[in-house]
């Protein structure tokens, strides 16, 4: 069976289609993808939400609620405790924030786009297992990924190294060279010392991968050039610098060699310069090139293609626009054959789309469901983020809860709706419904059922 490109671009590239998608999308597949790697705009569903700073700010507020919620509960005034517990406050807002996001990506027009970010969430994962990081994983996709979808590796790199999401998560808040001044007025106390974590986990994950050679020593030294990269406490705001604060006193001085150069940069420069090299060195070009392919194309995708995208990488010093370009416009990420298993969260935003779901109830549904599935939003069991390939999401258990998802989803459609399971299949599948399946839902009993029997079936399941 062929299939067309116009459906590949929206399921195989975007979030699945919509009704009318298709249609819209026409006779220009590349340039319906391309035209969404242009400058960021914002988006009116945000409008209006705390920034990272507010967060801290509210972080701060609820300690202190929680702080007094315990002595009195110490006291016997359970009432009391009550009433300035402020748990509920902070799961309101992370709740707010998953909904707007879910619903931003059933309503958006621009399905690549909206991957991508997610995809790049993925890459710089933080999990909201960890309490004091939970507050700033959707901010720090808002703040720091949204706005370098389409710009620059290297200013995403550092957006995202520096805020407090990361920071926090990856604990360089807390991080502080043995040879700083804080360290040394701290003498004989209990110290806090150097923290590796943040610096690994870049080299490792976020930049050039696992095998690209570096040793111990490049990682100590990185973690040494980036300590005093911190978040502000109250007594620092006022100040104007956000979330973000440089602790020149948690520095480590002096110069530092990593990864066979050498930075002699005062204070915060020097971890920039790092990143800056990091940025651009052919081991993250050819490190994310694959993982931008293996999320988009297959498992498996094809090397030449992966070489050509690491390519325009180097040459183009990480434009990760021309990167993407690249590979939409290399026949080699369009092969038929190719295909990848959705994962839980494509799996239930395409629903959501296919379906016209888009309430709030549809919406926190969603999220319940993606969480029963294994991919609960923003808790990933570790900063390599959530699997990619088909053998992460495609056991028998996972198969048989995914056929349960589908009719609680299904069972959400309005009775007495003007649309049959066919023809909602032609509109969000097009060429991509086999003739099994269109048999299935001409057959099915209730709208409903038939609904139910397309999100499960295997055309609807692979993002071709």
């Amino acid at each position: 069976m062929a299939i067309s490109r116009t459906v590949s671009a929206a399921n195989r590239f975007g979030l699945g289609a919509r009704a009318g998608e298709l249609q819209r999308i026409g006779n220009d597949p590349r340039g319906w993808l391309l035209a969404q790697l242009g400058v960021a705009q914002p988006i009116d569903a945000f409008a209006g939400l705390p920034d990272s700073a507010g967060y801290l700010d509210l972080y701060v507020q609820v300690q202190k609620q929680r702080k007094q919620m315990r002595e009195l509960k110490a006291a016997g005034d359970l009432d009391a405790a009550r009433r300035v517990s402020g748990r509920d406050g902070l799961r309101r807002a992370m709740q707010q924030e998953l909904l707007l996001r879910q619903g931003v990506a059933v309503a958006s027009e621009q399905g690549f786009r909206e991957r991508l970010v997610r995809f790049w969430s993925n890459h710089f994962a933080i999990s909201v297992d960890k309490h004091v990081a939970a507050l700033f994983a959707a901010p720090m996709e808002r703040e720091a990924i949204r706005p370098h979808v389409g710009g620059r590796f290297v200013d995403m790199l550092l957006a995202v190294e520096r805020h407090p999401g990361m920071l926090l998560y990856l604990d360089n808040a807390q991080s502080i060279g043995d040879d700083s001044r804080m360290a040394t007025r701290r003498a004989g106390a209990r110290k806090r010392g150097l923290n590796e974590n943040l610096a690994r986990e870049i080299m490792e994950l976020h930049t050039l991968g696992v095998n690209a050679g570096y040793s111990q020593q490049d990682v100590t030294e990185f973690a040494r050039a980036i300590t005093g990269w911190s978040v502000a406490r109250p007594n620092d705001r006022g100040s104007g610098s956000g979330a973000f604060v440089f602790r020149a006193t948690a520095h480590e001085p002096g110069a530092r060699r990593v990864f066979g150069s050498t930075y002699r940069q005062p204070g915060e420069e020097q971890g920039v310069a790092i990143l800056h090299d990091l940025a651009r060195h052919p081991a993250t070009a050819r490190h994310v090139s694959m993982k931008l392919a293996r999320h988009f194309v297959a498992d498996a995708p094809a090397p030449a293609l992966v070489e050509r995208m690491a390519r325009a990488w180097l040459a183009s010093d990480g434009d990760l626009a021309q990167v993407c370009r690249t590979m939409v416009e290399d026949d080699r990420a369009w092969v038929a054959m190719d295909r990848k298993f959705k994962t839980p969260e494509d799996f239930c935003v395409s629903a959501l789309r296919a379906c016209g779901l888009d309430g709030q109830r549809e919406l926190a549904l969603s999220l319940r469901l993606q969480g029963q599935l294994g991919q609960p939003v923003f808790q990933p069991r570790s900063p390599a983020g959530f699997g990619d390939v088909a053998a992460d999401w495609g056991g028998p258990d996972a198969l048989f809860k995914r056929v349960q998802a589908a009719q609680t989803l299904a069972e959400r459609l309005p009775t007495g709706i003007d649309l049959t399971p066919q023809v909602l299949g032609d509109a969000v599948l097009g060429s991509a419904l086999d003739a099994q399946t269109a048999t299935a839902l001409r057959r099915a009993e209730s709208v409903q059922q038939g609904v139910a029997l397309l999100l499960a079936s295997p055309a609807f399941q692979w993002r071709t």
